[in-house]
């Protein structure tokens, strides 16, 4: 079956069924993350989860990715990328059924403590999942088209994340607290299932595919040669230049994510927002950054992926700025509409910027590496950031945390 939503007139028709299911993956995990991924935090506040507890709802995947992406690289390596990528999609998201039925198991400790569990289960194959989708979406996408199809997939996910988000905040404000909850954990469940649908028909070109038997006369050799745990580890890489990508990729994920484990407390405790206004203010967010993907292909072609990148990661710092000088839930929403589009460029650009930085023959290992580097800034931001606030205060949180965006930004154009 064609999926004909997206106009695909200037795309050849043996991209058009993968870049249709592409959009469709999207769709679905917008809604997803409009419903049961938006709100899990702000729950987890309602049900008097501190700082540290709300960060470790994150920092349980990144320890398990820690010692998971490599492995997770060579096994993808072996494998046909789209079908580890679909079955690691339905291992992990099988995860987010069990979230529906904890109201009727345990009281508010034992539901926050059942999530942290989950949280580090589902970690487990969420990492070949995060190695694996980057080096699918690189190799059933020519690099010609990837901007375009990156923005369209932005469009996609900021429309339905914005209707799910704000159909929650209706669902929440009208039923009990509990209850629900339930609903939106189910909402997003059923979007988890439908998203892994449709990542099993995105199927590899044979034009973009790796080869690794035929290595390019024109391309460095894989230096996999020598044995042991050096090579195992593909330490290699870090003799690279994309040694410099890694670590410019690592500060921007850290100051991106340093704020996200204070967010809910801000949200609930200093503005005194309801969980219909979350969902207004996300909405609001994400109608910018469809408006904002809009502009991304042409941006992109022309200022290329690396300043789009870096010029927009800093240009982030506005919100955590505003944020901190935000007194009502109208200024709220202000801000909330205006911080979506520099998000829809950098969010477009990162991916893009990485991808060309990679030798086509070995993108599994390299994206195993981005992984690990991911992973360590999501757990030092989720242990690192309430610390922080807790030391300073949220308000002056959110202040340090913009100013380290703005270097992030700065780094990636020096040395990125």
């Amino acid at each position: 079956m064609r999926f004909n939503i997206f106009t695909q007139s200037d795309v050849p028709e043996k991209y058009r069924s993968n870049f249709s299911h592409l959009y469709w993956d999207i769709a679905w995990f917008g809604v997803l993350s409009g419903t049961a991924v938006n709100f899990l935090n702000v729950y987890a506040t309602r049900l008097g989860a501190t700082g540290l507890q709300i960060g470790l709802l994150a920092a349980m995947a990144a320890i398990v990715n820690l010692f998971l992406a490599i492995p997770a690289g060579r096994w993808i390596e072996n494998r046909h990328t789209g079908r580890a990528v679909f079955w690691s999609s339905v291992l992990f998201r099988i995860g987010y059924l069990f979230w529906i039925p904890l109201p009727w198991l345990f009281g508010a400790q034992g539901q926050i403590w059942a999530l942290i569990i989950l949280a580090f289960l589902m970690a487990i194959p969420l990492t070949p999942l995060g190695v694996g989708f980057n080096a699918l979406f690189a190799e059933a996408v020519p690099a010609r088209f990837r901007a375009q199809v990156a923005g369209t997939r932005n469009i996609t996910f900021a429309i339905t994340y914005m209707l799910t988000s704000l159909i929650a905040g209706y669902i929440l404000k009208t039923l009990p607290f509990e209850p629900g909850y339930q609903v939106i954990f189910a909402i997003g469940a059923f979007g988890a299932a439908m998203s892994s649908y449709h990542i099993y028909h995105v199927i590899p070109l044979e034009e973009t595919s790796p080869l690794p038997s035929l290595p390019q006369a024109d391309s460095a050799p894989r230096t996999d040669s020598p044995r042991g745990i050096k090579s195992a580890l593909r330490l290699d890489i870090w003799k690279t230049p994309f040694r410099n990508v890694l670590l410019a990729l690592f500060l921007f994920h850290l100051a991106h994510l340093l704020p996200t484990p204070i967010y809910p407390l801000y949200f609930v405790r200093a503005l005194n927002l309801q969980d219909n206004n979350i969902g207004i203010g996300t909405a609001l967010y994400y109608l910018s950054v469809l408006l904002g993907s809009t502009q991304f292909r042409r941006t992109a072609h022309r200022f290329g992926n690396k300043k789009v990148t870096g010029w927009g990661t800093a240009g982030m710092a506005l919100y955590l700025f505003m944020l901190a000088a935000a007194q009502n839930v109208w200024q709220y929403y202000a801000l909330s509409f205006l911080g979506g589009f520099l998000f829809a460029m950098v969010n477009g650009a990162y991916i893009n910027y990485m991808l060309e930085k990679i030798p086509p023959t070995d993108r599994p290992s390299h994206l195993a590496w981005y992984t690990i580097i991911l992973n360590i800034a999501i757990l030092a931001s989720s242990l690192v950031g309430p610390v922080i606030a807790e030391a300073t205060g949220l308000v002056n949180a959110l202040i340090i945390f913009g100013v380290l965006r703005i270097m992030s930004g700065l780094a990636i154009l020096k040395w990125g």
